[in-house]
């Protein structure tokens, strides 16, 4: 009788654990607003002087690439490091930008990383920006008529703006970081490191159907 017992309390301690979720608020994700957004979007907030997100950006790709159809995605390029001037941080989210625009963002954000991280090379100013553009094939004319157009100028304010306001509501401490719909925040040390861009994937899923 004793061991019968035993058997049936292993047995619902075992069903137990099994019904219980898999990701938990708190724990892989927090709500940080009321609302979420009427469309389901992803916004990834980083820099490229951010180490961690240079080590990210391969899984962030290719997560991007397996979102759910009619998902958007934003990489939202902040300007807090404090590793370069904030003149040349806000000057690389224009080039991304008008990169983005001509859809080289993937190829240019990488060439940028790689810049600053693998080669341990400095952006001194514009023109220094400019010639790694050229470098990996983004059109002269495209780029220097895009720079200081209307609509790159207002994705840039728009960048700002956000990393502003989340700063301000300490949702935004740190990069990288994700905003699912507006209203959940990824914890990404609560992730398996060694199943990342899995983990990721299928939390996201998650958090796009809440």
């Amino acid at each position: 009788m004793k061991n019968k017992f035993i058997l049936i309390l292993a047995l619902l301690t075992s069903l137990t654990a099994c019904a219980e979720p898999r990701f938990v608020e708190g724990k892989q994700y927090d709500v940080v607003a009321d609302t979420q957004t009427t469309t389901p979007e992803v916004k990834e907030f980083f820099s490229f002087y951010c180490p961690h997100c240079y080590q990210f950006e391969p899984f962030m790709q290719n997560v991007e690439h397996k979102l759910p159809e009619g998902t958007a995605f934003k990489k939202m390029h902040v300007d807090f490091m404090r590793s370069a001037p904030p003149e040349i941080q806000e000057l690389l989210t224009r080039a991304y930008v008008v990169a983005n625009s001509q859809q080289q963002g993937d190829k240019i954000a990488m060439a940028i990383f790689n810049h600053i991280h693998r080669n341990h090379a400095v952006f001194n100013d514009a023109a220094d920006i400019r010639q790694l553009m050229l470098i990996n094939d983004l059109d002269a004319k495209v780029y220097d008529q895009a720079l200081q157009s209307a609509q790159v100028t207002a994705a840039v304010k728009q960048m700002k703006n956000e990393q502003n306001d989340l700063a301000a509501r300490r949702v935004l401490t740190g990069v990288p970081m994700l905003l699912v719909n507006g209203k959940y925040r990824i914890n990404l040390g609560e992730l398996d490191a060694h199943n990342i861009e899995q983990e990721l994937q299928d939390l996201i899923a998650f958090l796009l159907e809440k």
